[in-house]
């Protein structure tokens, strides 16, 4: 097995630090690998924030689902699905007077493009994360960065076609820091030939028959079974519904509108 597979195949979510920062060498690498993953059109529709100051870190540690590591973390980095670039940059050129002259409409981002820009946002990001880890720097996603649009697009001046989309915590790892490796689901539940199909309930059974042996009876949710007790405690939680009427706001901009009727 080379490195690159060894790397990618260690890797665990990182939630506990070395009090070390991150050296500029090892910042700089990172955001350079990163700044080579694979983008859509060579247009890099993403933005990154990258955050040190401790009060913004215990900001986030409180605003994605109350996750007191969040604070620990040397760096964060945010990162944003962004065509608000692109946008500034055909206005500064006089693209709305060019599709006026020529018959095309200049309209706003839509929800297509905004599925494009996390595209490429969260494969910078996961090339971030993999670089990171070569280097003995160990990473956590926080997807929860999704929640509370209207307060992190405040904390970070948010234009409006930048959506925060994801969210890494990085930092060193300790010395000796064990590795334990969570079990994924087996290959044959997850990749396809050709087509999608639909699982059998047997085949069900036997994906999430590692998962049902850490079910609780006595559980808080009153579930009596593993599936609804997850779905109590990630699908149906409060912080799921935090943040889909947070994307549900930030989605209501990227709504393909002519631009030059404003």
């Amino acid at each position: 097995m080379n490195d690159v597979l060894k790397t990618l195949q260690n890797r665990v979510s990182l939630r506990g630090y070395e009090k070390k920062e991150i050296t500029p060498q090892d910042y700089n690498a990172i955001i350079e690998s990163m700044m080579r993953a694979p983008t859509a059109g060579n247009q890099m529709l993403y933005s990154v924030i990258a955050v040190r100051e401790q009060k913004t870190k215990e900001i986030l540690s409180r605003t994605c689902d109350h996750q007191a590591f969040i604070s620990t973390a040397p760096l964060i980095l945010v990162f944003l699905a962004d065509h608000q670039r692109w946008f500034d940059y055909y206005r500064q050129n006089g693209v709305a007077q060019y599709c006026q002259e020529k018959g095309l409409l200049f309209e706003a981002p839509q929800e297509s493009d905004l599925l494009l820009a996390i595209q490429d946002t969260m494969i910078a990001a996961q090339t971030a994360a993999i670089a990171a880890e070569s280097l003995g720097i160990g990473s956590c996603y926080i997807g929860d960065i999704m929640e509370n649009y209207e307060e992190h697009k405040k904390l970070f001046n948010l234009p409006e076609w930048a959506f925060p989309i994801g969210m890494l915590c990085l930092g060193y790892y300790r010395e000796n820091q064990p590795r334990v490796l969570k079990k994924r689901f087996d290959q044959e539940f997850i990749v396809f030939d050709e087509a999608y199909r639909h699982l059998t309930p047997e085949e069900y059974s036997k994906m999430f028959a590692e998962q049902e042996k850490t079910f609780d009876p006595k559980n808080r949710f009153e579930a009596d079974n593993y599936a609804k007790a997850f779905y109590a405690r990630k699908t149906g939680a409060e912080f799921s519904k935090e943040m889909a009427r947070s994307v549900r706001v930030a989605m209501k901009q990227w709504d393909g509108r002519l631009l030059d009727k404003e």
